[in-house]
Parts: C-alpha cells; sequence; structure tokens
C-alpha cells in the first residue's frame, strides 16, 4: 500500500461542475483531493479488506438478532422503548438493507482493524462509486496510469441491482428521498441515490425532512401532500427517534431504507457487542462499556467514543488515567464505550482511513480519507486508490 503524488487533471474542478459534483471543495478548503493516489496490490484488497469486510458484516448481523431478543442491551444500545417494537419487527420482517460503510484501519501489512460501522447514513457514495471511477478513466485515457490499474468499485453497478431487489418487494411503491436543508454533501449523496434508483426503474420524489408533514390519519405526506410509503432517509434514527412525529413510527406502513434495525448496527454500543460475542478475532479491537472498564485493565490506552458520535465528534484519548480531547461535538449525554487505542497508519504526514463499502451483504469498493490529525472528521479529504 503505497501513496503516490500524482499531477491534477487539467479543469477537474469543470468537470466536477458539469457532473453536478458541487461538494469537492466546501468552505473553502479541499474535500476531494487528487494530488496523490493510494496503491494497492489486488492481495492486500481481496485478503486483507474484502474478506474481513464480509465476515464482520455476518458478526455484526449476529449482534443485531441478540439484541433485539435482550431488553437489557436494547437499554445498552440507548435505544428508546417505545421504539422497541418498531425495530424488532423491522427484523423480524426481514425489512432491506441498502448499504453500509466499516471503517478500518489499515496499512497494506497486517490486520485491518475495525473502528467502527457506518450503517444507518453513510456518506461519500458519490465520490466513491462514480467520481473517483471517473479519475480513474480519464488517467489511463491520458496515458499518466498504466491500462491495467483497476480500481476496488463495484458500488454503483451493486446500488442499482439492489434497487432492482427493493422494487420487486413494493412494486407500485414511489420511493421518496430525504436529507436536511442546507446540507450540499447530504444533498448530493442523496441525489446520486435517486439517479442510482431511477436506473433501476423506480419512480422516486424528494422532499426535505424539515418539510415532512402529516396528515389527518398520521400518515406523513410530501409537499404535495402525497402520502408517503417508502423512504430513503439520510438522517440518523437516534434523530428520529427523537422527534415530534416519533410516536408515529411504526403506524403508517411506511418501508424504511434504512431499516429501523440498523439503529443497533450504527452504534458504538456494537463495539463491545462484538468483542463479547467474537473475542480475539483479529480485525476486531478490545472494547467496553463504561461499567466493563475493569476488563480493560492491561491495556495502556483507550478511545473514548460517545454512543452516538458521527464525524469523528467527541472523541476523547485515555493513556495512564489521563484524559485529553482530541475532537469537539454534542453527543456523549447517553454515554460512552471505549475502544483499545490502534492508532491509523501514517502516510507521511497524513494519517489515512479506509472506508469498506458493502452493498446486500457483499463487498462492493473502498472510500479513503486522510487527514493531518488522527481524528477522520466531515472535512477529512477524500483520495482515490488503484490496483496493481
Amino acid at each position: 500500500m503505497l501513496r503516490i503524488p500524482i499531477a491534477e487533471r487539467p479543469f477537474w474542478q469543470k468537470k466536477a461542475e458539469e457532473f453536478g459534483f458541487e461538494f469537492h471543495t466546501m468552505y473553502g478548503e479541499k474535500y476531494w483531493d487528487e494530488s496523490a493516489y493510494y496503491q494497492f496490490s489486488l492481495e492486500q484488497i481481496e485478503q486483507g479488506i474484502e474478506a474481513p469486510t464480509e465476515e464482520i458484516h455476518q458478526m455484526c448481523l449476529a449482534v443485531v438478532d441478540k439484541v433485539i431478543k435482550d431488553d437489557e442491551l436494547m437499554r445498552r444500545f440507548c435505544l428508546p422503548e417505545a421504539q422497541w417494537d418498531f425495530i424488532r419487527q423491522s427484523w423480524l420482517n426481514g425489512d432491506p438493507s441498502l448499504y453500509s460503510r466499516l471503517d478500518f484501519a489499515y496499512s497494506g501489512k497486517g490486520d485491518a482493524k475495525l473502528y467502527e460501522n457506518n450503517a444507518d447514513t453513510p456518506t461519500s457514495l458519490y465520490e466513491t462509486g462514480f467520481w473517483q471511477w471517473l479519475w480513474l478513466q480519464d488517467n489511463v485515457d491520458a496515458g499518466v496510469l498504466l491500462p491495467h490499474c483497476d480500481q476496488f468499485n463495484c458500488l454503483q453497478e451493486k446500488l442499482v441491482n439492489r434497487f432492482k431487489e427493493i422494487k420487486y418487494l413494493t412494486p407500485d411503491r414511489i420511493l421518496h428521498f430525504a436529507c436536511c436543508k442546507d446540507t450540499p454533501e447530504d444533498r448530493g449523496t442523496v441525489q446520486y441515490l435517486e439517479d442510482c434508483a431511477e436506473e433501476a426503474g423506480i419512480e422516486t420524489g424528494f422532499v426535505f425532512i424539515d418539510d415532512i408533514g402529516r396528515d389527518a390519519d398520521g400518515y406523513f405526506t410530501d409537499m404535495k401532500d402525497q402520502v408517503i410509503h417508502s423512504m430513503f432517509k439520510l438522517y440518523p434514527w437516534e434523530f428520529m427517534f427523537q422527534e415530534e412525529f416519533s410516536s408515529n413510527l411504526g403506524k403508517n406502513n411506511i418501508r424504511w431504507i434504512e431499516p429501523p434495525w440498523k439503529s443497533i448496527l450504527s452504534n458504538k454500543a456494537l463495539l463491545p457487542m462484538l468483542w463479547k460475542m467474537f473475542p480475539n478475532h483479529p480485525n476486531l479491537l478490545p472494547s467496553f462499556f463504561e461499567d466493563e472498564l475493569h476488563l480493560a485493565t492491561d491495556l495502556k490506552a483507550l478511545v473514548k467514543k460517545p454512543i452516538f458520535s458521527r464525524e469523528g465528534a467527541n472523541i476523547s484519548f485515555f493513556d495512564e488515567n489521563t484524559e485529553v480531547e482530541a475532537s469537539s461535538g454534542p453527543y456523549g449525554e447517553e454515554g460512552f464505550i471505549y475502544q483499545a487505542t490502534h492508532m491509523l497508519p501514517k502516510f507521511g504526514n497524513v494519517y489515512t482511513l479506509i472506508g469498506s463499502w458493502l452493498v446486500d451483504n457483499q463487498a462492493a469498493g473502498i472510500s479513503i480519507r486522510e487527514d493531518s490529525n488522527p481524528i477522520t472528521q466531515d472535512m477529512s479529504r477524500y483520495l482515490p486508490h488503484v490496483i496493481i
């Protein structure tokens, strides 16, 4: 695994605008970065990332099956009791999932180590499934990269095929897509998924989360007062459960993407549960609930993570009983878990994180984020990759 400098494509910013990639630069800072790329061998991809991704995903599903059967574990995951039946029923019904992203620390040597499971609202889909593939094609066509360069990236194809399967389950429903207002990255992600769904032959609609209404019968509606029967929402379940309309969840026959049972997988409490159920697994880091820290006395350093944290918020490092806050944010009231410290690999002066995508239980590609800080956050740069 190498980080290799490369010349940027001439006028790539103009091309990005033509293709609707409006968030390649945000707040005056570069988000998409093609001044370098990461190079992998096929073995590193297949054995180092792809195989453990699919194995860990199955382990995560085993955790869900265990948690939904145990009230105490549902409390451990800080899931509101009023929503337990809603979550459980979605699992028992086999409500389909679209996608997930596992975040790994991996240097190309040794075992990839799982940091967390972004199973509910992972972003960077467009950059992964389309834009970095276009970067590869352009550089191969220009003779900058060798013709046999490849990329671990079948994400778009798998998304379209998965939408075809979802259409088969609900053939007569319009699939609404939703995200919050004033979030260019989220809107771009949702637009990309709309395009994939339309390619699969699904009729789509869009409504901002902020504009969803409710009719006299308690059904959710869009801005045209059309009842919503199926919805992809780029909005976390833990937020949904706290909204005023949460009492209507489960009472209006909506097929949700992602389904409510994903609230278990996108929860940091998943990490200590994985460690309990699959102790010493080579791709897992020792992880513990707050009341289990006595089990971690042989670990010299720990990372403290809020159960509902996103985008690397509210992370702290513990070393010899000293806490150092590494990132701020709005999370933490729900409690924390502790994970053994395993720093991201450094390539030069940057820390590198690998996101491994899954669609319909199958590994589908990778995204790479890097930062000068060891905590990957929302503005950490996105870089492309190749397989040699």
